[in-house]
C-alpha cells in the first residue's frame, strides 16, 4: 500500500506537470497558427487585390464599350448595309464578352450572371432591330432602330450588372 502512495506521490505531479506543458504547447501552436494565417491573408489581399481591381475595371469598360449607344457609334462608319452592320455588331459583343470571360473568377456568380444577361440583352437588342426591318435596309437604319429599341427597355441589365460590379469591388474599401 505504501508503495502505491509513493508511485501517486510521483506519477501525479507529473502527469500535472505534463499536461501543463501540453496545454502550454498547444496553445502556443493555435497562436503561430493564426498568426501564420494572417500573413498569409495579408500576402494574398496585396496580390490579389490589385488584380481583383483590374478585373472590375475591365467587366465595367466591356459593359461600357458594349452599351447600345457607344457599339454603334464605335462600328457603325456610314455607308454599310443593316445586315453588315448587324454581322459586325454582334461580333463585336461576342468579342468584348470573350475577351473578358476569365474576369469571372473573381466575382460572385450573382455579378457574373448579371453580366452575361447585360450580354444578352445587348445582342437581343441588336437581333430584335434587325428583324424589325426589312431587307434593303442601310446601317443607318439598323443604327435607329437600336437605339430606339434601347431607350424603351423597361429593365436595364447594363446599369444593374455594372452597380453589381462597383458594389463588390466596394466591399474593399
Amino acid at each position: 500500500m505504501e508503495y502505491i502512495v509513493d508511485l501517486l506521490k510521483i506519477i501525479l505531479p507529473a502527469g500535472l506537470v505534463i499536461y501543463g506543458m501540453y496545454i502550454i504547447t498547444v496553445s502556443f501552436l493555435k497562436k503561430e497558427w493564426s498568426q501564420k494565417h494572417l500573413e498569409l491573408k495579408t500576402k494574398n489581399t496585396e496580390v490579389i487585390l490589385p488584380i481583383r481591381l483590374q478585373a472590375g475595371e475591365r467587366l465595367c469598360l466591356l459593359l461600357e464599350r458594349i452599351t447600345p449607344n457607344s457599339l454603334v457609334r464605335r462600328i457603325n462608319q456610314g455607308g454599310l448595309s443593316a445586315t453588315e452592320l448587324h454581322m459586325q455588331l454582334i461580333a463585336e459583343v461576342r468579342e468584348e464578352f470573350n475577351h473578358n470571360l476569365s474576369q469571372q473568377i473573381y466575382f460572385s456568380d450573382e455579378t457574373w450572371e448579371s453580366i452575361r444577361n447585360a450580354v444578352e440583352q445587348v445582342i437581343t437588342i441588336i437581333n430584335r432591330a434587325y428583324q424589325d426591318l426589312n431587307k434593303e435596309a442601310v446601317g443607318l437604319d439598323l443604327a435607329k432602330r437600336i437605339f430606339h429599341l434601347s431607350m424603351e427597355q423597361q429593365n436595364d441589365t447594363l446599369a444593374q450588372a455594372r452597380k453589381n460590379v462597383k458594389s463588390e469591388i466596394r466591399v474593399y474599401f
